[in-house]
């Protein structure tokens, strides 16, 4: 059993513990989280230990590989303890929100063997991922044109947005990611725009954007857009189409249940679409940790790693600048 500890237990860090407790070939180590409460609470309900410091997580020997779930700013420094300590990890996007502490991180832990893997979920959908295969397997001849939808179903508290890093650091890095898996080519230049359509006064607030259109291409001349919303009043909207010279792959949204009405007053009824990130990437998640654990186990190749991290957050912030400057960005100017 490979015994896992999770450090951070919000939400999603909760969520991976629990996947982990559940896991066949895995054994939730402990939990640790600067907030005691809700450490305690994870630590009772899965019946686990808790840990009184990040440090001690690091120091067990009870602990064969830790996954880093707390907030962004931590990531950084926590990878390099974890390489320190020998302790395989798998770390909650973004490394961090400053590509140049990514840079300094990166060259902390040049060399190492410790498997480092990133959390970009979103790989591990059998759909997105269904979608890259028909590429790989020449179903739809040659790529010309990727485009990617997500809009989530509403506003982030203001708390959270305050502190996100921004709508492209933050929402859109995960379509970034997704561009970069599906095209498997990397991206040359970047042409962003943004708008304040949800929330004007919080958006101004804060510097940022609630609406947002990108367009990446590589130096092949293949394209992809990506169309980001933080309100969707119909849901999760999460769509990946991907054009070819020999046809076209979609991966679609999910609603809770197949079930479709017809009937004199409506067409095509369906249940709404799952709610929000847990819901809908939720064999997503599962996967993930066992592509962890195979990693950890059998020495499998990590299937997303630091340097995926690192190439995302570049995008974020040449997007970033596109949206400043109102040009496209080539890459290598923030590199």
């Amino acid at each position: 059993m490979v015994r896992i500890a999770v450090l951070g237990c919000g939400r999603i860090g909760r969520m991976h513990a629990e996947n982990i407790a559940a896991h066949p070939r895995a054994e939730l180590a402990g939990v640790f989280d600067v907030v005691d409460a809700a450490a305690s609470s994870v630590a009772a309900t899965l019946n686990a230990t808790k840990f009184a410091s990040a440090a001690e997580v690091f120091g067990s020997p009870e602990v064969d590989a830790v996954l880093i779930a707390t907030s962004t700013p931590t990531h950084a420094d926590f990878i390099e303890e974890a390489v320190a300590a020998g302790k395989p990890t798998l770390c909650e996007k973004p490394i961090d929100l400053s590509l140049a502490r990514v840079a300094a991180c990166a060259d902390a832990i040049k060399g190492t063997t410790v498997p480092i893997m990133l959390g970009f979920v979103r790989r591990f959908d059998k759909g997105h991922s269904g979608v890259r295969q028909a590429i790989e397997a020449g179903q739809i001849g040659e790529l010309h044109q990727v485009t990617i939808t997500s809009r989530d179903p509403g506003m982030a508290p203001d708390a959270y947005i305050e502190t996100s890093g921004g709508i492209f650091r933050d929402m859109t890095i995960h379509d970034f990611d997704m561009a970069r898996f599906i095209v498997g080519e990397e991206f040359k230049t970047v042409n962003a725009v943004g708008a304040r359509l949800v929330d004007p006064v919080l958006m101004e607030r804060c510097d940022d954007y609630d609406t947002v259109t990108v367009v990446l291409t590589t130096a092949s001349g293949k394209q992809c857009v990506i169309s980001n919303s933080r309100r969707a009043v119909y849901g999760y909207d999460q769509r990946v189409e991907a054009f070819g010279s020999e046809g076209m792959a979609i991966s679609e949204n999910q609603s809770d249940g197949n079930t479709r009405l017809y009937a004199a007053a409506y067409t095509d009824q369906k249940a709404p679409l799952l709610n929000f990130f847990i819901e809908r990437y939720a064999q997503a998640f599962s996967s993930e940790i066992d592509a962890f654990v195979e990693v950890v186990e059998k020495g499998a190749p990590v299937p997303v790693g630091f340097h995926d991290g690192q190439k995302a957050l570049a995008l974020a912030e040449a997007a970033i600048l596109s949206v400043r400057e109102g040009r496209p960005i080539a890459l290598s100017e923030v590199e």
